[in-house]
């Protein structure tokens, strides 16, 4: 009795390691992967939330206590940083380091012609989140031989401080945006290999 006991157990022991076994090889040899689209929703997720907050505790805070002011000069004025500026530093700092990640700011409207869609894609993306801001555009594109997956979201007027820069500026090209208007599109792209 105290045999076939043993021998149950011993059984059900190996019969478990095998199982945990072929458990974790399997486990390992699956790709463990996350769609594109959700990447780039993540991306866009950290980006909004570092901008929107940025605008609303930081430059419309110290605006309205007369602090510091936000301005395009902000070097040579001793100012904060525009929020549009700071998104295109933050974008220009991660490219730089060499992941093949890059994220921007763009127009239809740009006060910069830099600013403004680089292709056709950015350009079709860039009418679509200002026609249906709750829609993201994306698609595969190939930039120096490597495949990469680019979307473009709706980036709205979070605060007076955007509405009054595009509406006031000399260069702008449309003077009539009002809070929360589409006034271009957030363009992320990192690679797929």
């Amino acid at each position: 009795m105290k045999l076939r006991y043993r021998l149950r157990i011993l059984f059900l022991a190996g019969g478990l390691c095998l199982g945990i076994s072929a458990g974790m090889s399997w486990a390992a040899s699956e790709e463990v992967g996350v769609r594109p689209e959700v990447v780039a929703d993540y991306i866009h997720a950290v980006i909004e939330a570092d901008r929107t907050l940025y605008t609303t505790h930081v430059v419309e805070r110290m605006q309205d206590t007369g602090i510091v002011i936000a301005s395009e000069g902000w070097k040579k004025r001793n100012a904060l940083p525009l929020p549009a500026q700071m998104l295109l530093m933050a974008g220009r700092k991660v490219e730089g380091e060499g992941l093949g990640l890059r994220y921007r700011l763009a127009s239809l409207w740009p006060i910069y012609e830099d600013n403004g869609p680089a292709d056709d894609f950015e350009r079709t993306g860039l009418q679509v989140v200002a026609e249906d801001p709750t829609e993201v555009y994306s698609g595969i594109i190939t930039r120096g031989g490597r495949k990469f997956f680019k979307a473009i979201y709706a980036d709205r007027a979070v605060s007076k401080a955007c509405v009054n820069c595009h509406n006031t500026h000399i260069l702008s090209s449309r003077r009539d945006f009002k809070l929360n208007d589409v006034m271009g599109g957030i363009i992320i792209s990192f690679p797929l290999e």
